[in-house]
């Protein structure tokens, strides 16, 4: 069977790797393993793994950073709760794009979303010694349970295909009712489904975790990237969906990297509602000698993480608030050429015969975005994973992301203009050879 790539070097490189089972390589690994491959052919792949943004970084921050960096502050440590500006125009960015209120002072600089989400983790299991699980709506970000399992928590997901509306509700309680759900943990816009939670769902998933006294770590990594709809313009109507609405017991992640194109200099926000912010806990008291949830994630969590947030990216990211909230920026604008990429990778995927795995948020067709998911008839997601390695196009199985779904995550970041004929080249040679 002929395919774009020589089978005998492809074969060869993924038997080098010895990974005792392809379905579950981590994101890295098929990195790895890509750049192996390009380098032994001098084929450019098609690369569909790695949710790395694909546009330049926002002009307004690097000014702002290169202009901080001038003016010293790189010999000077950053306070452990950020910079001045940087809080105020967070919580100006939060009220002006999610309708949210949050104090500047529970505004927290963070380096990254994922250094947000550990110590939320970590800090919302050592409030309470009797409750030690973080449940996952699954599919999600791997790593984040990576997390649990280095700090020794447990960790419950279910897979919310089967699950929207006041199903997903209901799952959700099923776990609550056993008493050890410290946290619930989403990303909205998913990743990698890219699936929205709507407004009745967010409802009820704080409905819940007031009652049953879990906190609701709510990342919003691709923030606005719901592009079916207008969120682009502060201060009006719609907004951002957010758990923020519906109860007190919240922490949400803002990140840099997509929206802002930021990645590499890895700062984002862990906005904590003033309630559980300034929330006291014996359990914590015990522990640190305080018991104020803030001051712990603060002094005690994120201090002995880092000891701060870059201080020169801090600048950066109050810059692109700031003009994003003055109306100034339209960072949304910017970033929705990932939808445009989208709507034309899924042409060419479905016309070849493959589907979308998930499809719709309670009846309304996904949208285009960073991410979406594919199966082809037949195959598991394992086998076209690797399959399609022979094709030129690298992806990630499902499996490796809590979904119980037989298919892969296709991300739009970096396919370039000049590969959709190879793209569609590789997946017509793809559907020839599999009888399509």
């Amino acid at each position: 069977m002929k395919t774009p790539i020589p089978h005998n070097i492809v074969r060869s490189v993924i038997e080098d790797i010895n990974l005792p089972n392809f379905g579950k390589a981590t994101i890295r690994e098929i990195v790895t393993i890509t750049n192996k491959i390009e380098k032994l052919t001098g084929e450019r792949y098609i690369r569909m793994e790695m949710g790395v943004p694909g546009l330049e970084a926002s002009a307004v921050g690097v000014k702002a950073e290169i202009a901080a960096l001038q003016a010293g502050v790189a010999s000077k440590y950053p306070s452990l709760d950020g910079q001045h500006n940087l809080k105020q125009e967070a919580s100006r960015f939060i009220r002006a794009f999610i309708d949210t209120d949050i104090p500047a002072a529970c505004c927290i600089p963070v380096v990254g979303s994922m250094q947000g989400t550990y110590a939320s983790y970590l800090t919302a299991l050592q409030s309470n010694s009797s409750k030690d699980t973080v449940l996952f709506i699954d599919p999600g970000f791997p790593v984040q349970k990576q997390q649990l399992v280095v700090m020794g928590y447990k960790i419950e997901s279910f897979d919310a295909f089967e699950y929207r509306g006041e199903r997903l509700i209901k799952k959700i309680e099923s776990f609550l009712k056993n008493g050890n759900i410290a946290a619930i943990s989403y990303s909205n816009p998913n990743n990698p489904s890219w699936i929205c939670l709507q407004e009745s769902e967010l409802e009820g998933i704080g409905r819940l975790a007031t009652e049953y006294d879990c906190i609701v770590v709510e990342d919003l990594a691709y923030f606005g990237m719901d592009f079916r709809r207008d969120l682009s313009q502060p201060f009006k109507a719609p907004f951002q969906v957010s758990v923020s609405q519906y109860t007190d017991n919240y922490i949400m992640l803002i990140s840099s990297s997509k929206a802002f194109s930021y990645a590499g200099q890895r700062i984002g926000i862990a906005a904590i509602s003033e309630e559980l912010y300034y929330r006291y806990y014996g359990d914590l008291e015990a522990r640190y000698t305080v018991g104020e949830f803030g001051n712990v994630f603060v002094n005690r969590v994120l201090y002995s993480l880092s000891a701060g947030t870059s201080h020169s990216a801090q600048y950066a990211l109050a810059a692109m608030f700031k003009a994003a909230s003055d109306g100034d920026f339209n960072f949304l604008g910017e970033v929705s050429e990932y939808a445009r990429r989208a709507e034309k990778v899924k042409e060419v995927f479905l016309k070849h015969g493959f589907e979308i795995v998930y499809l719709d948020d309670l009846g309304q067709p996904i949208g285009d975005g960073f991410y979406f998911t594919i199966r082809y008839p037949g195959m598991t997601g394992a086998a076209l994973m690797e399959e399609l390695m022979y094709y030129g196009i690298s992806s990630i199985s499902l499996e490796t992301t809590g979904s119980l779904q037989e298919g892969l995550r296709i991300c739009t970041s970096f396919i370039q203009h000049d590969q959709y004929d190879d793209l569609e080249y590789r997946l017509a040679c793809f559907a020839e050879n599999h009888g399509n």
